[in-house]
């Protein structure tokens, strides 16, 4: 989050932006609601205004939503709502985490607050986020465990997902090969487009040899490690029609790091997922899917 700050700071020292978006005169605005940075600059052009979170809603405490740790999961423990004694305590300790993990976010944008906003009218953060006129939450009923929402919180996941499109000549001719076997995608995420660590290409492309199905690997050719020889079965792609492929009839698996919508977009399709968790949100999706 530090990086954040420091733009954040950045964006208030040229004051022309600040000033210009005072002067359009805007109803309403739509922010992401990850950057705390976007709801001091809406605090500081005095608009009205609807906060998008793009994945799981960390903190709903903030907004005042209650959270039930004896069955709502708290971000970052990794447990379900079916939870033994042990997944309790450790679902308790991590919620104690995240509201002093929160505070240090809050407090690296002190010195743009005090910087920006005079003496009396200086905002916390913490009153900024009940602000929002409405939540728009990236996340669906039917992919999340049961929880309290309020009136203005509204889930909107899976606004991504969409009837399939041919896929190229090319890759339909990839596919054909495979048979009844099919084919299975890789990918994991704009985000990490490839891993250039040898033991993982050479671990991955071993065990795709072992098996009958095709495999479309999206990671950049440029990356891949040169001592590695790809097994006959895998094509990789520095980009994939992620959606297209999903809907197509020959799909067995989706191998992914858990991606919200990567996971959406596979179970629109009704695709098998293997998830492969690497950081941030992606062990949570990836229990809840």
């Amino acid at each position: 989050m530090e990086h954040l700050s420091h733009q954040c700071r950045m964006l208030f020292n040229q004051s022309s932006n600040i000033n210009s978006l005072k002067e359009e005169g805007y109803d309403i605005a739509v922010i992401e609601a990850f950057n705390p940075c976007t709801f001091l600059v809406m605090e500081k052009i005095g608009r009205p205004f609807i906060a998008f979170f793009p994945g799981i809603f960390f903190y709903p405490e903030r907004i005042g939503i209650p959270s039930p740790l004896s069955y709502v999961p708290v971000y970052g423990s990794h447990v379900t709502d079916q939870m033994s004694f042990f997944e309790r305590v450790q679902n308790a300790l991590t919620f104690i985490h995240s509201h002093i993990e929160e505070k240090q976010v809050q407090s690296m944008f002190n010195d743009v607050i005090e910087e920006n906003f005079p003496e009396g009218s200086r905002p916390s953060l913490s009153e900024l986020y009940k602000k929002a006129e409405l939540w728009i939450i990236n996340t669906d009923f039917t992919t999340d465990f049961p929880r309290p929402l309020l009136p203005h919180v509204i889930n909107v996941g899976d606004f991504l997902s969409k009837s399939p499109k041919p896929v190229s000549q090319e890759l339909e001719d990839f596919i054909s090969e495979s048979g009844q076997a099919g084919f299975i995608i890789v990918t994991f995420g704009s985000m990490i487009p490839s891993y250039p660590l040898i033991e993982f290409v050479q671990e991955m492309n071993g065990g795709f040899a072992k098996i009958s199905q095709k495999v479309i690997w999206r990671y950049k050719q440029s990356d891949r490690p040169k001592e590695v020889k790809l097994a006959p079965n895998v094509k990789l792609m520095d980009w994939v029609p992620q959606n297209d492929l999903l809907g197509h009839p020959k799909v067995r698996l989706l191998v992914t790091h858990g991606g919200i919508n990567s996971l959406q977009e596979a179970v629109y399709h009704g695709v098998p997922v293997l998830g492969i968790p690497l950081f941030g949100d992606q062990h949570d999706n990836l229990v809840r899917f």
